[in-house]
């Protein structure tokens, strides 16, 4: 079948064709040598011919001894030579029968087509080590030069059972990105999460809910780790790190207005659904203008320069918001001149009737109002790091995400500039030396984002995926389910790029058949042979009058939708408390699906040690900040 048609797919097509059998040429000459064997032999034992060793050892001699006989001696022994002979001829024709008999079977057996609908199977270890989620084994020269392969740093994307039940951890260490789905209560945070922030060595971001994540991985991340810990929890009293968006503006150079557009951009739309309304919009360009003039206010009058600050300005009980627009339009922003984008700004609050003049104003004002948390606003007036410090600073340097379940939905939009920035800012500029990127970094950084997709639709973070791995950012995206990214309302859409920019997904067992429909076909057709046995003849007979044998080719999922729903899932004791896990599936674009295992931090005894390091009481601080002077120490 493989000879006749082509119907190989990928590597298969590349592999060398396979060469016709030679077994049955091989067997046919055998016969021929074993009847010439037996022709000499029985000549020789019939005429009583002994070997040099004396009469009690019969001698071997070679098949082709009878014809040097014949040659010699056929015409005085014409008979022994003919018995001889036909002894020769019949062991041939048995055997060279038997061939025949043996061919025509085989001719006649029918043969599964393996790659008629489909080749998809399960990654064997050779598949997993092709991929580089196994160390390959040690080679001959390592081990007699006492070298070993080099570690797997790697974020952590499941595990596989070999075939003696061993656990084996699944890492990924190259710069493509993750994509998890896993649904709520599934195990992904002690089964990747945790083990891959116990584990990897540079720089990280990470979404927290609850903090959780913070206990259990920022101890040993400091102290064995060497990682500079921070904690930003905008809504909390103390214990975490403040930080001034407005710090992040590249002001005086020629990108601070683009700078202030993204963020007026993301404050006027927390949920990520655009700029819709007309009352968006202006409320956009309103704050790009006052953004602006508090910047250009600070850096000339030593004034602070945010969101709070900004929110005052617009608010101030004791000011007629008149005197804002002149001042915006009168202020000598820049060598003494005032800067075009404020002035507009001013100019067309100004222009407008007054009603909508106060809707305009309302409106921004209305995005602005989370800063009117004392709370908030403390943690956002000033700077302790910057974003820059995540990739560059002289130590690695992990960034904790922080927000309680009942602050999640009100601090989003500051979730969303924090990390739009991080993007922005770090992936702005590329080095070449000798034709080849250069690394302007000094330490590769992880976005651990869970539940990324309830951050709202993040425009920056769909099209960053395919260029921001060059920067040397690498990104692991968890979601619950396919459904909740390609959300119309708050997800990517139908047509998102995510799932194609991430080289490697991962899936805990889904709960929503859409999911379980996706996984199915990433793990693509496989052709079953089904062999069908006809019998006939009458039941109480000692044989059957016909038995046929039938092998046809079949069709299905390698693994089906309701084999995926119905995939072990991890168990969990009386106390809601995951115990055993469950299965799961690993894909690597380029090879087959990985049947693997959910790893489990608190089964291994090194990750228990390492979660059980008590996370410190306060965040390291980078900048020894000044609020009053606007300045900042590194340290």
């Amino acid at each position: 079948m493989k000879d006749k048609f082509n119907n190989a797919v990928g590597p298969q097509v590349r592999a060398a064709r396979p060469k016709a059998s030679k077994v049955i040429p091989v067997l046919g000459m055998a016969t021929l040598v074993g009847g010439l064997q037996s022709a000499t032999q029985f000549f020789a034992a019939e005429f009583g011919y002994q070997s040099v060793l004396g009469a009690n050892f019969k001698h071997i001699y070679a098949p082709w001894a009878i014809a040097q006989w014949a040659g010699k001696w056929y015409g005085h022994y014409p008979d022994g030579f003919m018995r001889a002979a036909s002894i020769g001829i019949t062991v041939s024709a048995v055997g060279l029968l038997t061939l025949v008999v043996i061919k025509m079977v085989q001719a006649n057996s029918s043969k599964a087509n393996l790659y008629l609908h489909g080749s998809a199977r399960w990654a064997n270890i050779k598949d997993i080590q092709d991929a580089g989620l196994l160390l390959r084994p040690r080679t001959f020269w390592q081990i007699i030069t006492g070298k070993d392969s080099a570690p797997n740093t790697g974020v952590y994307v499941g595990a596989w059972l070999d075939g003696h039940g061993k656990q084996h951890y699944l890492r990924h260490n190259g710069p493509e990105h993750v994509l998890c789905y896993a649904p709520t209560r599934s195990g992904k945070g002690v089964g990747l999460v945790v083990p891959t922030l116990l584990s990897w060595p540079h720089s990280c971001v990470i979404t927290d809910l609850k903090g959780e994540l913070w206990e259990l991985t920022a101890g040993w991340r400091q102290t064995h780790g060497k990682n500079k810990v921070l904690r930003f929890e905008p809504a909390a009293l103390n214990g975490c790190i403040c930080w001034n968006p407005l710090d992040e503006i590249r002001i005086g150079t020629e990108y601070e207005v683009g700078d202030v557009q993204n963020l007026a951009t993301l404050i006027v739309d927390p949920d990520g659904k655009g700029l819709e309304s007309h009352w968006q919009k202006t409320a956009q360009a309103l704050l790009v203008g006052v953004i602006l003039h508090a910047l250009f206010k600070a850096k000339t009058e030593g004034t602070p320069a945010t969101l709070p600050a900004v929110d005052a300005m617009l608010s101030d009980p004791s000011r007629d918001i008149a005197e804002l627009w002149m001042e915006m339009v009168t202020y000598g922003h820049v060598d003494g001149h005032n800067h075009p984008v404020v002035g507009s700004s001013a100019r067309d609050m100004m222009d407008r009737p007054d009603e909508e003049a106060g809707s305009v104003l309302s409106t921004a004002k209305s995005y602005l109002s989370l800063y009117r948390d004392p709370i908030v606003a403390r943690n956002v007036s000033t700077s302790e790091f910057k974003i820059r410090d995540l990739m560059n600073h002289d130590s690695p340097v992990s960034l904790y995400i922080v927000t309680q379940p009942n602050d999640k939905a009100r601090l989003r939009s500051l979730v969303r500039v924090m990390v739009n920035m991080i993007v922005r800012l770090l992936a702005d500029k590329m080095e070449f030396e000798n034709g080849r990127p250069k690394a302007h970094y000094k330490h590769r950084l992880l976005m651990m984002l869970d539940e990324f997709p309830s951050l709202g639709r993040l425009e920056i973070l769909q099209e960053s995926l395919a260029f921001v791995a060059g920067y040397g950012i690498k990104c692991y995206l968890i979601c619950q389910d396919i459904n909740q990214l390609k959300s119309r309302e708050t997800g990517y859409g139908q047509d998102e790029s995510i799932t194609s920019n991430c080289h490697v997904q991962n899936a805990y067992p889904p709960n929503r058949i859409e999911t379980a429909e996706h996984l199915s076909k990433l793990t693509g057709q496989t052709t079953v042979a089904k062999e069908q046995i006809t019998t006939s003849g009458r039941r109480t007979s000692a044989l059957l009058g016909q038995v046929s044998r039938t092998i046809q080719e079949v069709q299905r999922p390698l693994l089906t939708t309701d084999e995926c729903l119905r995939m072990p899932g991890s168990r969990k004791n009386v106390e809601g408390l995951i115990d055993k896990p469950g299965d799961m599936v690993v894909y690597v674009a380029g090879f087959p699906a990985i049947y693997g295992v959910q790893p489990l931090y608190f089964q291994d005894a090194v990750f228990q040690a390492r979660a059980s390091i008590p996370a410190p009481k306060q965040s390291d601080l980078l900048i020894l900040a000044h609020v009053q002077a606007g300045e900042g120490i590194k340290i």
